[in-house]
């Protein structure tokens, strides 16, 4: 056989090759390619879309726990004002106790004073009663003399 009807056969066979490649085999080929180059670059955004929303999300996260520290710091805050508050409450309440108790006791005190003057201007002036019968040598009549008395209770 001749080198140059081989090789023009060859051609002619590789030419067909190409042509059956090139309409049939390339295009599904290309097709899947391409078909898997669009599902790679769709994962891709998708995972670019996922990576925004997690920070989008990390950030509201973080937004919320600092809003929600704030308020806890408040409510405490106003917690430890409102105890401040009872405890000044309390304490004044306990004061006002306290100087109402203090007030009774002193007017109690005050009572049990004059009672006890009364007491002892009574005895003295029976006292000065016996003394005055005793260096008169006689009896002094209490009825008799209720002016003489009411006065000397009044000088004691």
């Amino acid at each position: 056989m001749n080198l140059n009807a081989t090789l023009w056969a060859q051609m002619v066979v590789f030419g067909i090759l190409v042509w059956f490649t090139m309409k049939f085999v390339w295009p599904p080929i290309t097709k899947s390619l391409d078909e898997r180059a669009r599902k790679i670059a769709d994962g891709l955004a998708a995972a670019d879309k996922a990576k925004a929303d997690l920070a989008d999300a990390n950030k509201r996260v973080e937004a919320q726990l600092a809003q929600t520290n704030q308020e806890a710091t408040q409510r405490l805050g106003d917690a430890e004002k409102r105890a401040h508050a009872i405890v000044e409450e309390a304490k004044k309440k306990a004061e006002l106790e306290a100087a109402k108790i203090i007030a009774n006791a002193r007017a109690e005190a005050d009572q049990q004073v004059i009672a006890a003057r009364e007491a002892l201007r009574a005895q003295v002036a029976a006292l000065a009663v016996k003394g005055a019968e005793q260096i008169l040598q006689r009896e002094v009549n209490a009825g008799v003399h209720a002016e003489l008395l009411t006065r000397l209770k009044t000088e004691l």
